[in-house]
């Protein structure tokens, strides 16, 4: 499976889209705000420039895609504004695979060009959004050119699926039945990929520059945390499917997931044995996994049946042209069914929680 051409989020705006899906994502990015605010008002403020180059890495398309530009744009020009400084000129690179859907994304830049005029006034300082299509596990950017780089939930994503000496039987992702050899797989590729993407990013970065990450994580440092247990019952869906006949059990025996969430520790020995950064912070929040706030849960009654739904339309967006690649499409409607119902019955016993990781950066 090559994984650039079929790693995407379901594009469009259906039912089933990204677009329509990605409330958690969204909830994701209002908490890691704060640090990202915090990070390029520190640097604007230190280093002043006419021209801030921000490059957005897993960008996808959606509601969410400018949402970090635009609170950058509100915070520098409220700088600006502070110290009677002329706002500087963005120029903004949103990155991702090629089989993302950038079509999108064009499409609603006239609109915010046109509302960015409206609210900031002719004078603002002119801003222009560019795609660039391409992984980040390779080389994006010229040397030195990028000042601030930012990127939420992508990086749990490798750059291939591990390659494995035994099989990772009836599971897609790590559990506890998985062999330690498939464990020590996908801790070594993603040590790998992480390590590579700092040092690509560290030429890429001005000497001043700044790099904020959101991305999935675990609390325990033990290989196996509950944080994990929504792909284990995504694993136990297509068991179902197999039970039943709908597809062969050597399909979901060759299946892996090309996804890790790593631990605290994991995140701080990369980035110190890289060497390229400094390790400015690292903050954890947790967030529920159908996107919902606790304090709506308790002013309202909770409903898992609407909650299962909302996390198997989130899972099914980000997992669905994999799984179909694999699989195949018509599997997909059943497969989400039954995961709807697992997750559902969850959620009736326990609370299911996504751990984040943001992670601040200063280029050494």
């Amino acid at each position: 499976m090559e994984i650039v051409q079929v790693l995407h989020m379901n594009g469009g705006s259906g039912d089933t889209s990204y677009a329509t899906n990605s409330i958690l994502q969204k909830q994701v990015i209002t908490k890691a705000k704060p640090v990202v605010i915090g990070s390029i008002s520190d640097l604007y403020t230190t280093n002043p420039s006419p021209c801030l180059r921000v490059a957005d890495l897993g960008c996808s398309s959606g509601p969410n895609t400018l949402l970090v530009i635009t609170e950058i744009i509100e915070a520098i020009d409220e700088i600006c504004h502070q110290l009677n400084h002329n706002t500087p000129e963005f120029q903004v690179f949103l990155n991702d695979l090629p089989s993302n859907d950038f079509n999108a994304i064009f499409k609603t830049l006239p609109a915010f060009y046109e509302q960015l005029r409206k609210e900031k006034g002719e004078k603002f300082g002119p801003c222009s959004i560019m795609g660039i299509p391409g992984s980040f596990y390779e080389r994006l950017f010229p040397t030195a050119t990028i000042d601030f780089l930012h990127s939420s939930y992508s990086l749990q994503w490798l750059s291939q699926v591990p390659p494995m000496v035994e099989i990772n039987k009836g599971n897609i992702y790590l559990a506890r039945m998985s062999p330690p050899s498939v464990l020590q797989a996908y801790t070594d590729q993603f040590r790998k990929d992480f390590s590579l993407f700092l040092r690509l990013r560290s030429n890429e970065i001005t000497p001043t520059g700044r790099m904020v990450l959101t991305l999935l994580g675990k609390k325990s440092e033990g290989p196996f945390g509950k944080e994990c247990y929504f792909w284990e019952l995504l694993s136990k869906s297509l068991n179902d499917l197999v039970s039943e006949g709908l597809i062969e059990e050597a399909k979901v025996d060759s299946f892996n997931l090309p996804f890790y969430m790593p631990s605290r520790k994991e995140v701080e020995a990369i980035v110190c044995g890289e060497g390229s950064f400094y390790l400015d912070g690292l903050e954890i929040f947790d967030i529920n996994w159908d996107g919902s706030d606790d304090d709506d849960n308790k002013k309202f009654k909770f409903d898992r049946f609407i909650s299962g739904q909302k996390v198997a339309k989130l899972i099914r967006a980000v997992t669905e042209p994999l799984i179909a690649y694999h699989f195949g499409d018509a599997v997909i409607d059943v497969l989400f069914n039954r995961y709807m119902e697992y997750v559902s019955d969850h959620l009736s016993k326990e609370e299911g929680k996504f751990v984040n990781f943001v992670i601040s950066l200063k280029r050494k």
